[in-house]
């Protein structure tokens, strides 16, 4: 009997060290009362000192007290308030500190609306424009922000320098054209885009397109080249 009841408070001093060294990244967090500890610290990273400074302030708003009882939806709420915050890891690192992990989202684009400049996040939210980065494409158009990340990453899949590409315009029928650096406009079909930015690059040997300012390839049996 003495034997079973020392296996016993082995298992639970086994559990008890597990909890201690391990960090947790998962929220979904049980009721159990077996353990309470304070919070002495928290620790946000991966914005600028002064978000993050700003998300740790609204951390301590909540006053959190009891490192097993977070409120997932009331962390995640107040992370994603901030359009900087693209992603982000969570964990807890016993005994009584809270580590956040953030990862910023990536400037995609530059667009106008109503009259003020935003940069296009890739988690598809619109982040005031700072002109700290400049080497980024300004689009046109009444975009919704995910259909123009989904151009992005066909764009991504292409064989177009994106970095190369000046300014994109979005139409009202779905279809979009990009202008170079180099003031080529090309004319993009609304399907098989992919394909069509692909030939992009082998036109560089044709006398008619170093001639062109615009290209068309909207169309599945010809290239137009203007010049205007």
């Amino acid at each position: 009997m003495h034997l079973q009841i020392g296996k016993k408070n082995k298992i639970y001093i086994y559990l008890i060290i597990f909890f201690l060294f391990t960090t947790i990244s998962n929220l979904q967090i049980s009721n159990s009362n077996l353990f309470k500890f304070s919070f002495k610290d928290i620790k946000v990273s991966g914005l600028s000192e002064k978000n993050n400074l700003s998300i740790l302030q609204e951390l301590k708003k909540i006053q959190l007290k009891n490192i097993f009882f977070i409120q997932k939806d009331i962390l995640a709420k107040i992370l994603t308030q901030n359009n900087l915050v693209n992603s982000f890891e969570i964990k807890r690192i016993f005994p009584n500190t809270l580590e956040i992990k953030i990862k910023k989202t990536e400037f995609l684009g530059i667009t106008n609306v109503d009259g003020n400049f935003y940069f296009i996040g890739s988690n598809g939210k619109l982040i005031s424009y700072d002109e700290s980065t400049k080497n980024l494409p300004y689009v046109f158009g009444k975009i919704s922000t995910f259909s123009f990340i989904e151009f992005i990453n066909i764009l991504k899949q292409s064989t177009v320098d994106i970095k190369n590409i000046k300014e994109i315009y979005f139409f009202p029928s779905g279809r979009w054209d990009i202008k170079t650096k180099q003031d080529k406009l090309f004319k993009l079909p609304s399907k098989n885009i992919l394909s069509a930015l692909n030939t992009i690059n082998k036109l560089n040997i044709s006398k008619e397109f170093k001639k062109a300012s615009i290209v068309d390839l909207r169309f599945n049996d010809k290239i137009i080249f203007t010049n205007e």
